[in-house]
């Protein structure tokens, strides 16, 4: 495989693989609330939220190709 063609396989490994940390990210967000850690909570939100906003960079990418 060129590595041309590679570009959007590699991009929709790092989507999938950014979904399930951001998915882990806010599993233990809600462990660090339960615990009393707001902040700690609030961080890694903010963590999440910004996985996310890179995903939407990376599907901007693949429309792009």
């Amino acid at each position: 495989m060129v590595k041309r063609e590679k570009i959007p396989v590699v991009i929709r490994h790092w989507i999938e693989h950014n979904r399930s940390h951001g998915k882990e990210y806010r599993r233990w967000a809600d462990i660090a609330r339960e615990e009393g850690l707001e902040g700690v909570e609030a961080l890694i939100l903010e963590a999440a939220d910004r996985i996310r906003s890179a995903n939407e960079k990376l599907k901007e990418a693949l429309d792009d190709l």
